[in-house]
């Protein structure tokens, strides 16, 4: 199983490597190519929101752990500290963006990764986290104005916290991170080597390539869903079918249509709600991002409760 995973995830990373040398020869060529924010959420709703729509079934196998029978429990949980985020956000919207960047990176670094390796000590986290911290940095290096400008859509209205991103940009704090990341990519690629841990280089040169091209959301987007959330889904489809990839696929699918579904239909009531505030554009950048942020933490709390209660339990 988990040498298949492996060959595909680097078929992927493949496939994704030479996908962004073809947009950013586009972009190139194009010169004003874009891709409308409306289109971007469409994306995250359709694929990148789908990776986390078997949480309802990794929730029965933690009830089962803590012998809770009632399932009411964990849909209830899950949907209030989504609530909570949301509300956390709005109150202290430049905390809640810090705090979510980092948890962002260590995730992103984490899953992107961790198939390539059994080792999962404090070293392997902490080069997990500045690996998946490319994500973050990258698009404030290479177009920091435009990802400030995503910032203050973001209901961030705290002027010391462009204070302190202008000090870390002026003096290549962010040149300093990425190379950090660089390092880390490098460390995960030689420790226990084997050939399919290219994957780790063709993804870090497809996240600079997309964001060196094209704008901060683009380049998220289609990170997130054709890179990041392609990859889990691979590993849900394994855990579900790990004899038969097609037959695991078409499981997955019927799995994960039924949340995926309902995520979609709140964000964009969200939107709409939004759009009578503020501008489609503005409203649109509130529902990804802001959207994810409560995504995230219920679905990262999970991961790590259900990794180390089974872990316990074998």
């Amino acid at each position: 199983m988990i040498n298949n995973i492996k060959r595909i995830n680097l078929n992927h990373s493949f496939i994704f490597f030479l996908f962004c040398n073809i947009i950013s020869l586009i972009a190139f060529k194009a010169k004003n190519f874009s891709i409308s924010p409306l289109i971007c959420l469409l994306f995250i709703l359709v694929i990148g929101v789908s990776h986390g729509s078997l949480d309802h079934i990794k929730g029965k196998r933690l009830l089962k752990i803590f012998d809770i029978k009632n399932v009411l429990f964990f849909y209830v949980s899950y949907i209030l500290l989504a609530i909570f985020i949301i509300l956390i956000w709005v109150l202290l919207p430049a905390i809640s963006l810090l705090l979510f960047l980092v948890v962002a990176s260590y995730h992103f670094g984490k899953e992107d990764t961790q198939f390539l390796t059994t080792n999962n000590n404090l070293i392997n986290q902490l080069l997990f986290f500045f690996k998946g911290s490319l994500i973050i940095l990258a698009p404030m290096f290479f177009h920091f104005n435009e990802t400030v400008a995503i910032y203050k859509f973001l209901l961030i209205e705290d002027e010391a916290f462009y204070t302190i991103l202008d000090y870390i940009e002026t003096n290549k704090i962010l040149l300093i991170g990425i190379v950090l990341s660089t390092l880390s990519s490098v460390l995960l690629f030689i420790k226990e080597f084997e050939i399919k841990k290219f994957v780790i280089f063709l993804d870090y040169f497809s996240i600079i390539i997309l964001n060196y091209y094209l704008s901060p959301l683009v380049a998220f987007t289609l990170y997130f869903c054709f890179l990041h959330s392609l990859r889990h889904t691979i590993t849900l489809i394994f855990e579900i079918d790990n004899f038969d990839f097609n037959s695991g696929l078409i499981k997955f699918l019927k799995k994960a249509l039924p949340l995926t579904i309902l995520t979609a239909i709140f964000c964009l009531i969200s939107l709409f709600f939004l759009n009578n505030i503020y501008d489609l554009n503005s409203s649109i950048l509130k529902v990804i991002f802001i959207g994810l942020a409560s995504l995230t933490f219920p679905h990262i709390l999970l991961e790590y409760l259900l990794e180390k209660y089974e872990k316990q339990s074998n």
